[in-house]
């Protein structure tokens, strides 16, 4: 297994990106039951624990793809309270979150620290933005298509966003152009070290191994 193969002197960390209902989440809740099992001390975080506060989100707009790919997160603080800290000149002693966007209020989480050995899969959307691309040793892109991100959004956001109709509009007018800015912006799928379809998630497709894969001759990322 890939990741189980990252050995740095230092955390590990491995960027799940790709799409909304992409299916990133699921999978690293899953590789992380894995890695556990084999002994691994694997750190989870997500993104949507880095969110800026709903004025900053909804600056341009509730409907602004911009906004959306701009404004929705608080880069500078994934940097400073999760990745740097786990990164090659990092203390090791981290935060997974800062915000809790469905309350709108900073959250108090604990400062841990984290073994050497640990590994970190964080998950997210635009993980592969220049803020953020070098503070992962791994990075992951999640891809699926249009079609299939629209089905899963009508299955698991009417009861957020309260309709079918509006789970459409929304995605529609502000998730998938914004990831569209993304792509063009960022290339995530084209720089990402491992490129994984996902559109049936009981049978995920490798499609690509690259950019930093592991090394034959030290078990870690090649540079």
């Amino acid at each position: 297994m890939l990741v189980d193969a990252l050995r740095l002197d230092r955390p590990t960390r491995v960027a799940f990106d790709g799409p909304d209902t992409a299916g990133k989440t699921t999978l690293a809740d899953e590789l992380a039951a894995v890695l556990r099992e084999r002994g691994r001390h694997v750190l989870r975080a997500s993104i949507d624990g880095f969110h800026h506060p709903r004025a900053a989100r909804y600056a341009r707009g509730a409907d602004s793809p911009e906004g959306y790919y701009l404004d929705s997160f608080d880069h500078d603080a994934v940097r400073a309270t999760l990745l740097d800290p786990l990164g090659p000149a990092g203390d090791r002693r981290y935060r997974t979150a800062v915000f809790d966007h469905r309350t709108d209020r900073p959250v108090a989480a604990p400062v841990e620290s984290a073994p050497r050995s640990a590994l970190l899969l964080f998950d997210g959307v635009f993980l592969q933005r220049p803020e953020l691309r070098d503070g992962f040793d791994l990075s992951i892109f999640v891809t699926v298509s249009v079609d299939e991100v629209l089905r899963r959004a009508l299955e698991r956001d009417v009861p957020l966003l309260g309709a079918r109709d509006e789970v459409e509009r929304r995605y529609r007018t502000r998730y998938i152009p914004g990831q569209r800015l993304y792509i063009a912006d960022a290339r995530p799928d084209a720089i990402a070290d491992v490129l994984v379809r996902n559109d049936d998630p009981v049978a995920p497709v490798l499609e690509r191994v690259g950019g930093r894969a592991l090394s034959p001759e030290t078990g870690r990322p090649a540079r």
